[in-house]
């Protein structure tokens, strides 16, 4: 059963959402709703043609900072000092620069011009945070996500240049910050950089002990 939000601020239980996460519709992108769902392992994933559209699936892809792999080869690219990584001095231009990353078997980006300002509100509030990689002063890639305790929310990442969202992905891994980092949906790429499948049961778990 998908469930329909009014102005009341409170989601039904995730364990009721549809086989493909689908959860609730409506409601809005206040800084309070977005925080009570990620609290409660539910986020927006909708397009501009949709309503708002609410998910949480019944397994999470994570990634445990402790179990990332990072290749020979990344290892000499981060050695290399080819990029310089800061956090949280241009959030708004990466997830500008995500919105407009070409996705396979996408058309168009799920980050709306309503999705960037609701983020930006989290940002400017302390509850959502990027990761931006710089070469020669340009910035060619990133990431960004909502912060939940020890939890980061990955929202979307980026890359203009190749390993550089990958360096971005180690670097919030290896920040000491966080203990699981969300992923949400399945990517080979992400798959082999250690992240795993583990049940809804699982992550909140990991959610309610923070």
């Amino acid at each position: 059963m998908i469930f329909r939000l009014d102005e009341r601020l409170l989601f039904p239980e995730p364990d009721l959402a549809e086989p493909d996460g689908l959860l609730a519709v409506g409601g809005d992108l206040s800084t309070k709703r977005l925080l009570l769902a990620y609290q409660n392992g539910i986020f927006p994933w909708y397009s501009d043609d949709t309503p708002i559209l609410w998910y949480s699936p019944h397994e999470r892809f994570v990634l445990y900072p402790q179990e990332l792999k990072i290749t020979k080869s990344m290892r000499q690219v981060l050695r290399s000092g080819k990029f310089t990584v800061t956090a949280d001095t241009c959030f708004n231009e990466v997830i500008t620069a995500c919105a407009a990353a070409p996705r396979d078997g996408q058309d168009g980006t799920w980050i709306t011009d309503d999705m960037k300002a609701a983020y930006n509100q989290l940002h400017a509030e302390g509850h959502a945070h990027s990761v931006e990689v710089w070469e020669h002063n340009e910035l060619v890639g990133g990431i960004y996500g909502v912060q939940v305790g020890g939890v980061f929310c990955g929202e979307s990442m980026f890359s203009r240049v190749s390993n550089a969202s990958k360096t971005a992905l180690i670097h919030l891994c290896q920040s000491g910050q966080y203990q699981l980092v969300d992923c949400q949906v399945h990517t080979a790429h992400l798959e082999s950089l250690g992240a795993r499948m583990i049940s809804r049961e699982q992550y909140m778990a990991v959610l309610k002990n923070l």
